[in-house]
């Protein structure tokens, strides 16, 4: 079988919504009933020990935890997306309906524009999407974007120089990675750097359900990359960047201390998902959705109904994954223990804040989030959207 290659091909003309009441950026039709948590199965990324291996955080979260936003970092953001702390922790944030690149202080919440990314086409979910600074910021000062072409998603890596005029302060676009399937809906686009120092990204199947099960195809998968976009090493096959497949929509990612990598993913109109990512693995969409306890798919860790998550970005902070939710406008907790749920999720700031896109850890051991009221499904008020201060316990 062949595998997506060093320069992929371009995939496919954008596909039409082909499922309706689908989980399109978080707004579906959706059945009756609760969330539903149960254990998930064992796993671990892919610099991670092997399951069942001895950890380096043994210890529990508390079953119990808290989050209180003190603070509003900043406002009147359009269309936020992508979260990236720099070093010395102020932020960047795109937009994705505009295309341009944002710098947040810290401090002050004062806004500075570094310029816009040349070839990014909005167009429903699609547009200037993830974010990532690059591992070795400090002597490269590389800044990657994940974003929506006329053609096919895409990444590219530009050098930010704070030197430079503000609207100006961005290099010419490097493409390392292109032919990653677009659509209306589904187009993924977390990005981030692992700590292995290799760059991960979350793609969508684009509306067509089959991509996700295709090995060939980048669509529907997690990638695991090199620096300059080329396969890294250690992956499940030597010439792919594909690392898991069998996705509908990933739409975060994150690592605990022990390396393990743990991915948020869009549902249809069942289940949503956080899932304990293992290399070539299978994850199941469109066999499966949701806990299956079927053989050859890896069920989620945690599963909620849409109608209460829609999830996006997350954190791993003080023991728990912190998941941003769309549809569910609240931030939910996952305390763990190693790679198990050590009580059931626990809801925070339901509807004070509209929908929640993105989520990073703070210096100091709090989250910024990102509100995602001026999406077009969201409603928006004068001050949004926002980048809220989250302190947690």
């Amino acid at each position: 079988m062949r595998r997506p290659r060093l320069t992929p091909v371009l995939a496919a003309a954008a596909t039409l919504l082909l499922v309706a009441g689908c989980s399109s950026d978080g707004d579906s039709i959706v059945n009756p009933g609760a969330r539903t948590p149960s254990p998930g199965k064992s796993g671990s990324g892919g610099i991670s020990p092997s399951p069942g291996a001895p950890s380096a955080t043994a210890s529990a979260a508390p079953r119990k935890g808290a989050a209180k936003v003190v603070r509003t970092l900043t406002t009147k953001l359009n269309s936020p997306w992508g979260l990236a702390p720099l070093p010395g922790g102020d932020l960047l944030v795109s937009s994705r309906d505009t295309g341009k690149i944002f710098k947040i202080s810290a401090d002050t919440g004062k806004k500075t524009e570094l310029g816009s990314v040349p070839g990014v086409s909005p167009a429903g979910e699609g547009g200037l999407l993830g974010l990532a600074v690059s591992s070795d910021f400090g002597s490269d000062h590389m800044v990657y974007a994940y974003f929506t072409t006329d053609s096919d998603n895409r990444i590219a890596r530009m050098m930010y120089d704070d030197k430079r005029p503000a609207g100006d302060q961005l290099g010419a676009p490097d493409t390392i990675l292109k032919g990653i399937p677009k659509g209306t809906i589904h187009n993924g686009g977390r990005i981030a750097f692992g700590p292995d120092k290799m760059l991960y990204a979350g793609t969508g199947e684009g509306g067509d359900r089959g991509l996700a099960q295709d090995r060939d195809s980048l669509g529907g998968k997690i990638l695991r990359m090199t620096p300059d976009g080329e396969p890294a090493h250690g992956n499940p096959d030597a010439d792919s960047v594909v690392y898991s497949y069998g996705h509908r929509n990933v739409q975060g990612l994150a690592w605990d201390p022990d390396k393990r990598l743990w991915a948020s993913e869009f549902g249809q109109d069942t289940w949503d998902e956080l899932n304990l990512v293992e290399p070539g693995k299978n994850y199941g969409w469109p066999e499966v959705e949701g806990k299956a306890g079927k053989k050859g798919f890896v069920d989620p860790v945690e599963q909620w109904r849409p109608k209460d998550a829609s999830p996006s970005g997350i954190a791993f902070a003080k023991g728990s994954i912190w998941m941003a939710a769309l549809r569910g406008e609240r931030l939910w907790r996952i305390p763990l223990k190693g790679e198990r749920p050590v009580a059931e999720p626990q809801s925070f700031l339901a509807g004070k804040y509209g929908r929640l896109r993105s989520v990073v850890a703070a210096d100091g051991g709090g989250l910024w989030v990102t509100t995602s009221n001026t999406d077009g499904r969201g409603e928006p008020g004068k001050e949004d959207d926002r980048i809220l201060r989250v302190d947690i316990r």
